[in-house]
């Protein structure tokens, strides 16, 4: 059992570092990614891969970033971490399968004939594919979840910069499924008109009502509101810039080794 992060961060002694290709390197997280890696004493960042920049520097300035993960020598790299789009990023995962290397992806939009694939291709290394690397969010989903079972009514509400593409997000969603399989009993919504259509946001599993907001200035947040006969409880996690995220991709790259297969979500890598 998880006793701690002190716990989560530290490495055995002697154990070797783990070799790192960061793919989508030129991208926000690609990049915030790059120098987590770097500044990890537990890893080494090997290869940066973006089309976008190829022939440039990393982030770091400490490599010449390549246009495609076909230009690595796989022997010479452990894990690839991918924050891309879902196109490209079903080429990649299944680079890192053929080859043995591990896969830490963060790409939103894969869906769950992607994840079948995966779970076929994966027999030599292994593969996390979490919505959230926050460790706060990881932990917000289990708290929903936990939650699920005592309010007969709840709607998640998900905030992101204007930038994000696709909605709601991988972690609403993740958060969807796994309250509609701690609970089947939930109340019906009780709207029968909407004055401008969609104003009751869009219908998730089971019935959940989800609402995604989009607005410059924000980052990465979500709340679930949950309600019953004289009170409501409220979870919120706020990612107020995306090195949140870097403690959970980091541990994943550290840790990915000793889970086989393909894991969906950082939860099994955190213990809970």
């Amino acid at each position: 059992m998880v006793t701690g992060l002190t716990t989560l961060w530290a490495s055995e002694e002697g154990t070797a570092h783990m070799r790192v290709v960061v793919v989508g390197s030129a991208g926000r997280m690609g990049s915030a990614v790059c120098e987590a890696v770097a500044a990890d004493g537990d890893l080494d960042l090997v290869a940066a891969v973006d089309p976008t920049r190829s022939g440039e520097k990393d982030p770091t300035g400490s490599l010449v970033v390549l246009d495609s993960l076909e230009h690595v020598d796989p022997a010479d790299v452990d894990v690839a971490v991918d924050f891309t789009v879902a196109e490209a990023a079903r080429l990649n995962i299944q680079w890192c399968a053929n080859n043995g290397v591990h896969a830490v992806v963060g790409t939103s939009g894969l869906g769950e004939s992607d994840v079948a694939s995966f779970r076929s291709a994966f027999t030599s290394s292994n593969c996390l594919i979490a919505p959230n690397f926050a460790i706060g969010a990881v932990l917000l989903m289990r708290f929903a979840e936990m939650a699920a079972p005592f309010f007969p009514t709840a709607e998640v509400i998900e905030l992101h910069h204007d930038n994000k593409v696709d909605a709601p997000s991988g972690t609403a969603m993740r958060t969807l499924e796994r309250m509609a399989q701690a609970s089947s009993d939930w109340g019906t919504d009780p709207t029968e008109h909407e004055t401008i259509p969609g104003s009751r946001g869009g219908t998730g599993p089971a019935g959940i009502s989800v609402h995604s907001v989009r607005l410059r200035g924000l980052v990465a947040h979500q709340e679930v509101l949950f309600g019953t006969d004289g009170e409501t409880l409220t979870l919120r996690h706020d990612s107020l810039d995306r090195g949140s995220f870097m403690n959970g991709i980091t541990l994943a790259c550290r840790v990915i080794s000793e889970h086989p297969g393909v894991t969906i979500g950082l939860d099994t890598y955190l213990g809970i």
